[in-house]
């Protein structure tokens, strides 16, 4: 569930600055009474309305370690979870897991299946 907006969050203060109940305000805004609640607090304590960071660590990979593992799924398609897992820590210092290699080149919408080769006798699998 997204945050909802500072110019909302601003109304809502206003609204039970002015003297109007929290129960009448979050009904008015549709929003719960412990969120009006919420956000007078906040805004008493931090004096700022603005919404807190989502909870939870950063990834270890960031958009330039997925770039270049988005280049070497082009140009190494043969190669293995462990040897991007080896690429990434030798070309960016980051050491991840396999499992971790695997749900990034997921995110990125790449299939390790290969592209079929040509048989012999010039006919495809």
């Amino acid at each position: 569930m997204r945050a909802y907006s500072v110019d909302l969050r601003k109304k809502i203060v206003e609204s039970v600055k002015k003297g109007v109940p929290k129960s009448e305000t979050a009904r008015r805004f549709g929003v719960h009474r412990a969120t009006v609640k919420r956000y007078c607090k906040q805004l008493d304590e931090r004096g700022t309305l603005e919404p807190g960071k989502a909870p939870g660590k950063a990834p270890k990979l960031d958009g330039k370690a997925r770039k270049l593992l988005a280049e070497d799924l082009q140009q190494r398609p043969w190669a293995t979870h462990a040897q991007r897992a080896q690429f990434l820590l030798a070309v960016v210092g980051v050491r991840v897991s396999e499992a971790t290699v695997c749900r990034a080149v997921r995110r990125l919408s790449r299939s390790r299946k290969k592209v079929p080769r040509a048989r012999p006798n010039g006919t495809s699998s």
